[in-house]
């Protein structure tokens, strides 16, 4: 008698393999976990950019020189500029000076708008537009904005196409933020 598995035995298991490998493969989601992953590195940044500002305007009271060139027009935002937002902060020590290189592949995601031209008792809001679904679809306690800040500063913003979805809205174009 000759003990072994059969040709037929092993298809079978090698078939059962394959399908669990491709329903983990599924479930998993390489490209939504890249996706996360990133949106998590660009969150952080914003974050460390927003309380060094805190920090200096804390310290100093007044924000850094040069966020008065940042566009006042409350229905814009604008992307972050290395040598107006963040060169300052690095100047006052706020952060540290190979800031910029670090964060490079991030700044390009971050958006800056602030309350009004002088910066006299206004604010700054730090945002980015999400690529995850993870971050996308949070809870209605994030901090969810749509581009359009002239409506409502803080929170959810309504407009043409309604609140931000995930606060129970039709506007599916919102960014996290901090403000």
């Amino acid at each position: 008698m000759k003990k072994g598995f059969t040709l037929i035995e092993l298809l079978i298991v090698i078939a059962l393999l394959g399908t669990l490998a491709v329903a983990l493969l599924a479930a998993i989601d390489p490209f939504e976990q890249f996706r996360k992953g990133a949106d998590t590195g660009v969150r952080n940044t914003t974050q460390e950019i927003f309380n060094a500002g805190i920090r200096y305007y804390a310290l100093k009271n007044a924000w850094p020189t040069g966020w008065d060139a940042i566009t006042d027009t409350a229905a814009t935002v604008e992307t972050i500029t290395p040598e107006v937002v963040i060169q300052p902060l690095i100047d006052a020590g706020e952060l540290k000076d190979n800031f910029i290189e670090l964060a490079e592949g991030s700044l390009d995601a971050i958006y800056i708008s602030k309350e009004d031209a002088t910066l006299t008792n206004s604010h700054i809001a730090m945002c980015f537009d999400p690529q995850s679904k993870s971050f996308s679809e949070a809870d209605s306690n994030t901090k969810f904005t749509s581009a359009d800040y002239s409506t409502e500063y803080y929170g959810p913003v309504s407009d043409a196409t309604g609140e931000c979805a995930v606060n129970g809205g039709s506007n599916t174009a919102c960014f996290w933020c901090i403000y």
